[in-house]
């Protein structure tokens, strides 16, 4: 009996999702299975209704080598995405024909679990078995799946790179690439007005992207999510790396996740399936404190979505076109409930239901000076590529 694999994506698009999936379907149909593209992650699965042929139609497709043959050329997911969490679903995000249904288990706080659901569409659909990717938001899904009996295996992906139990995450290096990029072309505006420049990067518990970013482009000062800084003694480091500059400028990177000290994160709006909110914003307070603080006048430009837009590096292609391979490895000898990963590198796998009980961020100690806010690399000697 041929065996069905169904796979989405989940969470926010990184570059390199793309090569993953083809990588999975290439290989799947090679051996004789069937593929199914769940469209719009885990949104698909709530959203189907059995009554409604035409959910079918618009949330799943049978995926072959002829319908993957051009998306590794492209950035993001073709298959789209979402931040639907099946688990936790606010009331006013419950589909219609969900509503009051008895699948729906009531987690008060007007909140409902409608993994009941989920299940028997995976088995109306033959599906047997689910490859997630994601962070360890669309991972722990994946976890509770196995959880209840059903077979997935996961493949992390984040540009923040902070998936715990994997050294890399597929979209890390193509962010990095595009970070250096604009801050590099960033010095030409900040040298031709003598400036202080403040750049805003993704990152949320991880300043990884920040650090690494900063350390690759040379920058004066870096913040990240790890470490709260103080504004008065950070506004006064830039101003003396401005004064020392030939060209009078100074450049620093922030992670959004960033805080001041005695400060809070800075967030906006409703939280999320996942109970997050928005960040960002960090880096134009900080900017206006410099120009308080200092007198001297500041650039402040968040990075943001230009981070994770495009085509995948080069390296972000390789990984994501092994992870897809091993995945499907997985499958094929049905060991289920595991992320395909790297560490140490090397190809590997780690548990799903372990991907939520930590958390990975910079190891402060080795790589960043917390007095003077800025990368410190001394000895790389027997150290991973990125010093992760």
């Amino acid at each position: 009996m041929t065996k069905t694999i169904g796979i989405l994506t989940g969470g926010g698009d990184v570059p390199g999702l793309n090569p993953a999936m083809k990588m999975v379907v290439l290989n799947a149909i090679e051996e004789g299975y069937k593929v199914y593209g769940i469209r719009r992650g885990w949104m698909g699965l709530l959203n189907y209704d059995l009554d409604e042929p035409a959910t079918h139609e618009y949330y799943v497709n049978e995926l072959d080598d002829l319908a993957v043959r051009k998306i590794d050329r492209n950035g993001g997911t073709f298959l789209h995405t979402s931040r639907t969490n099946p688990q936790k679903v606010k009331d006013k995000d419950v589909p219609d024909f969900l509503k009051g249904s008895p699948e729906g288990e009531d987690l008060g706080n007007n909140s409902f679990d409608f993994t009941s659901h989920v299940l028997k569409i995976l088995d109306h659909l033959n599906i047997d078995v689910l490859i997630t990717i994601g962070g360890d938001d669309t991972l722990s899904y994946s976890a509770r799946l196995t959880k209840e009996g059903f077979p997935t295996v996961g493949i992390p992906k984040t540009m923040d790179n902070d998936v715990f139990g994997t050294d890399y995450c597929i979209g890390f290096s193509t962010a990095i690439t595009r970070s250096v990029e604009m801050i590099t072309n960033m010095r030409t505006s900040l040298g031709s007005h003598e400036r202080i420049g403040v750049i805003e990067l993704f990152g949320r518990n991880s300043g990884e992207t920040s650090l690494v970013s900063a350390y690759l482009s040379h920058v004066d000062r870096a913040i990240i999510s790890e470490i709260p800084f103080n504004m008065e003694k950070l506004a006064n480091l830039l101003a003396d790396d401005k004064q020392r500059s030939p060209s009078n400028y100074s450049i620093m990177t922030v992670s959004e996740g960033a805080t001041i000290k005695d400060g809070e994160i800075i967030e906006r709006g409703d939280t999320d399936a996942y109970g997050h909110r928005k960040l960002g914003g960090i880096g134009d307070i900080i900017a206006e404190e410099i120009k308080r603080i200092t007198g001297q006048n500041t650039m402040y430009q968040k990075l943001g979505y230009l981070m994770r837009s495009g085509p995948p590096d080069s390296l972000d292609r390789m990984v994501a076109m092994c992870f897809g391979t091993l995945a499907f490895q997985l499958v094929k000898k049905n060991d289920f409930g595991k992320m395909v990963a790297l560490r140490e590198g090397k190809y590997t796998t780690f548990p799903l239901d372990q991907v939520t009980s930590g958390k990975r961020v910079v190891d402060v100690d080795a790589y960043y000076d917390k007095e003077n806010y800025k990368p410190h690399v001394k000895n790389v000697f027997g150290l991973p590529m990125f010093l992760s």
